[in-house]
């Protein structure tokens, strides 16, 4: 990493941080931007260590909700049973994940192809579930029962494929599964503390030898980077899709990988 700029970095930063939320793999756009910029890091460590900028600012925005939720576990038994929902969603991907994990990162992960293929596909799935004439029966996360939990879960696994988006795996199925938008997008939010934080701490185990703090400028720039665009998107992200559905990111979705697969063509 070394030889990498600070410009490099700052764009990925923002690329992590931008996408990490919505529905359109922060994991696709991140590795297709480096293997346009060129930017090789051993390990991927430096993609692992920027995406605990986008955890922490997860974190800041619904700390104040994760603390009532904590007062109110001994008493309420509303609140238990979504501490339990968020545990069921997140124990599927959490199993794969560390069975699968070394097939993952050596091989899905360097197929940039795959991950514009998957990226279109998607966004053709997402803006036709988007336009689906659902009727919610769910409008509120803390009335989620475990059973819908679990279903959404699985639709996360889905997500172990570079380009899927693991929020838009759990979105799409919790739309399916009978929830209103707002509530299916919050709901990922709140899904995503474990499984980011599970992922960036076997991502940073298996890697451990091949970390190097000699770049730390590089690090700090894109977690910094990353932490104040998560930040942006977290804090707007339920208003515009209560306004605007998802149909903007499907079709940013198949924009960008008609755009990879044309790059790919043309410089490999």
């Amino acid at each position: 990493m070394a030889d990498q700029s600070i410009v490099s970095a700052l764009v990925l930063g923002l690329i992590e941080g931008l996408t990490e939320f919505i529905p359109v793999s922060s994991t696709a756009h991140v590795l297709l931007a480096g293997h346009f910029l060129g930017f090789k890091s051993p390990g991927n460590t430096f993609a692992v260590l920027i995406q605990l900028g986008a955890i922490l600012a997860i974190l800041a925005v619904y700390a104040t909700k994760l603390i009532q939720i904590a007062i109110a576990l001994p008493t309420s038994a509303k609140a238990r049973r979504f501490v339990l929902c968020v545990l069921v969603a997140f124990l599927p991907a959490a199993l794969i994940g560390v069975i699968a994990h070394d097939f993952i990162k050596t091989v899905l992960f360097e197929t940039p192809q795959l991950i514009c293929v998957v990226l279109i596909v998607g966004g053709v799935i997402l803006y036709a579930i988007d336009r689906l004439p659902l009727n919610p029966r769910y409008k509120d996360v803390m009335d989620y029962p475990p059973s819908l939990a679990l279903k959404i879960g699985l639709f996360q696994c889905l997500a172990m494929v570079p380009g899927t988006s693991r929020s838009g795996a759990t979105i799409a199925g919790a739309l399916l599964m009978g929830t209103d938008k707002r509530s299916a997008a919050e709901f990922s939010f709140f899904l995503a503390m474990p499984t980011m934080l599970g992922a960036f701490t076997l991502d940073l185990y298996k890697n451990r030898d091949a970390l190097s703090f000699d770049d730390g400028m590089l690090i700090v720039v894109g977690f910094v980077a990353a932490f104040f665009a998560a930040l942006l998107v977290v804090r707007s992200l339920l208003d515009f899709v209560s306004r605007r559905g998802f149909a903007p990111f499907a079709l940013w979705r198949i924009v960008v990988g008609v755009a990879g697969l044309i790059g790919l063509a043309l410089w490999g």
